[in-house]
């Protein structure tokens, strides 16, 4: 969601119904499907995402989740051939992490990789370009490389209290192959390359109060994330479910009011 206000707070005067259409499609039809399809692959019986003790998963499951998918490419259709086929890149790339055929996930950099572009630039381009009152191709590549920035910054903490199962599974995730320490240094080095190239964006299309407000939004994940770090190299069994779960709320929080106020401001 982050990703999604930021890119329609870069739109000047976006279509509103199409805007709408575009939020339903990413948050209702495709993320919901490609968790699901990830659960049905993974099976997994520990902590996962938001959820601390998940269902068994059943064959139902996959068919509701190919059916959103089939349901997101037609609904596609109503903004553009564009669209569709970037939606079709996501949810193939989506299909190809968990897939027990072909399991990005199982390679450390190739499934960060994935997800990073897919979670951050292509949706980014989908929301700028579906939103745009002239459906542009043109879409700003400084956004796209942030929104990546922004989730490579944010992705490897989600994986950190599951290492061992991911291990038993035969998963080595890129928070694995760094170690728990490891992770939170790449993960802080990511999110402050985001700032740097977000920064230069915002300031060179003159949204200097825009970035201000942005970062003062961003202040209690700084926060949250320097006393988990301290934490955690203090006792490494903090890094565990109930950490992470609050780190991923507050920073989808803020990252989303931050994006959401920028995008007021066009109008105040």
């Amino acid at each position: 969601m982050p990703v999604y206000w930021f890119a329609l707070s870069q739109v000047v005067r976006p279509d509103f119904w199409r805007a709408l259409l575009i939020f339903f499609i990413i948050h209702i039809l495709i993320y919901p499907s490609s968790n699901g399809f990830n659960s049905y692959m993974d099976r997994d019986e520990g902590s996962i995402g938001g959820v601390k003790a998940p269902l068994p998963p059943t064959r139902q499951l996959l068919y509701v989740s190919l059916a959103m998918d089939a349901g997101a490419l037609l609904l596609g259709l109503f903004i553009s051939v564009y669209f569709v086929f970037a939606a079709a890149i996501y949810i193939l790339a989506s299909r190809a992490y968990s897939a027990r055929s072909i399991r990005l996930k199982k390679y450390p950099l190739t499934g960060f990789i994935t997800v990073v572009i897919c979670q951050g630039a292509l949706i980014f381009f989908m929301v700028y370009h579906g939103s745009h009152p002239l459906l542009t191709l043109h879409v700003p590549a400084l956004g796209m490389i942030s929104a990546s920035l922004l989730i490579g910054g944010f992705y490897p903490l989600t994986q950190i209290y599951q290492h061992e199962t991911d291990a038993k599974d035969g998963v080595k995730t890129i928070s694995a192959k760094l170690g728990i320490r490891g992770t939170f240094i790449f993960c802080g080095i990511l999110y402050a390359m985001a700032f740097v190239v977000l920064a230069y964006f915002l300031l060179i299309s003159l949204e200097i109060k825009e970035f201000l407000v942005f970062t003062t939004c961003m202040l209690p994940v700084l926060v949250y994330f320097m006393v988990w770090a301290i934490q955690v190299w203090r006792n490494s069994s903090r890094a565990d479910f109930g950490h992470t779960m609050r780190m991923n709320l507050i920073a989808s929080c803020c990252t989303s009011v931050g994006f959401i106020l920028v995008f007021l401001m066009q109008y105040i």
